[in-house]
């Protein structure tokens, strides 16, 4: 199953219900202002020089959207605002002006060049990566679909003009404010519009727990995120055009409480981490099940896609070192090694395994999975063995509740069937 239809297995079927699974549009969110969304939200923004365009959408999904747009205005897009530079926000904008002569100012942060050259150097990896996120399977990075995650650089149209900390905007007599902020990503912007009251605030908001973990990914700033919502709620927006879910049209009240809501759920997380990192330096593992996540009935608040307990680890990487404070682990041996003696002192890889769906029979599946990579990692050429793995696996998966850790557990079921352990 391919990153979109995982996507829209979980589309919620009533479009009034703007959740993180949203599809839908165009939805008028202010005058001459439409919103639409496909994995990926994208706003268009009519004015009297053109159309003003935050973000652009896949590449694949965005033909979809540009004509979902083009049922509202034929008006060409001026300027293009991307608000981050991974491939759901950059990589569609081609869709939007395929039959128009002058191309598009393009606005983005400084550091997105920097980025798109990082994808460029580790594309295989990066390939890989997102095919753990995404697909859930070894094979994903082979066949269709590669545009969307398979192929790394810089997208078809790039920045033309870049900026620092913020720049003002003035398009057609409309005012665009677009404000740095460090969050999911080093190079992300959020982008209002005093005229017509619309925010756009990029993946900064997701109608989900914000994805300020994601255990693969390169180092995010959780606490740059929380001021920065408090940032946007100060502006007091009408509406909001989320970078994934269905927006929030003319409800001010609604959008402080989702902004306000979601930088305390942040602070939060990041001062009991730190509290928990300044007792000592505990080792890593320790200090992730010392910090208990905010509990919150928000829809917007949901393990849906990234997981709060990620998040946790990413505080630690930004303040901590690259050691997990095990002494072992240090100068640690090679993973099959210890496997290896860890399994003839249970008995064999067969008598760890028994162990380990014992211990998920009885709901321990963090410790079953931990044996359960020893097992394989000690025989990776044993079918029985492979199965078995691969069964505790997919159970995990069922029961995870958001996509990330769900995929990545799949992931690692195709890769214990493949008896390729972690590699």
């Amino acid at each position: 199953m391919d990153v979109l239809q995982r996507f829209l297995r979980h589309v919620n079927g009533d479009p009034a219900e703007a959740k993180f699974f949203w599809a839908g549009g165009p939805v008028e969110v202010a005058e001459r202002t439409w919103f639409t969304s496909m994995f990926s939200g994208v706003t268009a923004f009519e004015t009297d020089a053109g159309l003003v365009l935050v973000d652009s959408g896949l590449k694949r999904t965005a033909p979809m959207m540009a004509a979902s747009i083009r049922t509202k205005t034929d008006a060409p897009v001026h300027t293009a605002i991307f608000t981050q530079g991974h491939v759901d926000h950059a990589y569609g904008l081609e869709a939007f002006v395929r039959e128009q002569a002058t191309p598009p100012r393009v606005v983005a942060h400084a550091a997105m060049p920097a980025r798109f050259a990082r994808y460029a150097r580790t594309a295989r990896h990066n390939a890989a990566l997102n095919a753990r996120q995404f697909g859930g399977t070894v094979k994903a990075t082979e066949g269709a679909h590669a545009d969307d995650y398979d192929t790394f650089g810089p997208p078809a149209i790039p920045p033309t003009e870049l900026y620092t900390e913020r720049v003002d905007l003035e398009v057609g007599g409309v005012r665009f404010e677009v404000h740095h902020c460090r969050g999911e990503t080093d190079d992300h912007s959020w982008i209002y519009c005093p005229e017509r009251g619309v925010l756009c605030p990029g993946d900064l908001f997701i109608w989900a727990v914000p994805n300020a973990g994601n255990p693969q990914k390169v180092q995010r700033y959780p606490w740059e995120w929380a001021a920065g919502l408090r940032a946007m709620a100060a502006k007091e927006p009408r509406s909001l055009c989320p970078g994934h879910g269905g927006p929030v049209v003319d409800d001010a009240a609604l959008i402080q409480r989702m902004l306000l809501e979601t930088a305390g759920f942040l602070d939060d997380i990041v001062e009991q981490t730190l509290e928990a990192m300044n007792e000592g330096s505990p080792p890593h593992v320790d200090i992730v099940h010392r910090v208990l996540p905010p509990i919150s009935d928000s829809p917007w608040l949901q393990n849906v896609y990234d997981d709060a307990e990620f998040i946790v680890r990413n505080v630690i990487r930004y303040y901590g070192g690259w050691w997990s404070g095990r002494p072992s682990e240090l100068k640690p041996p090679p993973r099959d090694a210890l496997a290896g003696e860890l399994a003839r002192l249970c008995g064999g890889p067969g008598a760890m395994l028994d162990r380990a769906e014992a211990l998920a029979e009885r709901g321990e599946r963090r410790l079953a999975c931990a044996l359960a990579d020893y097992a394989l990692e000690a025989a990776p050429g044993e079918k029985g063995v492979r199965k078995r793995v691969a069964a505790l696996y997919r159970a995990r998966a069922d029961e995870e509740e958001g996509l990330m850790a769900e995929n990545l557990f799949r992931s690692a079921a195709a890769y214990a069937e493949d008896g390729r352990p972690f590699r």
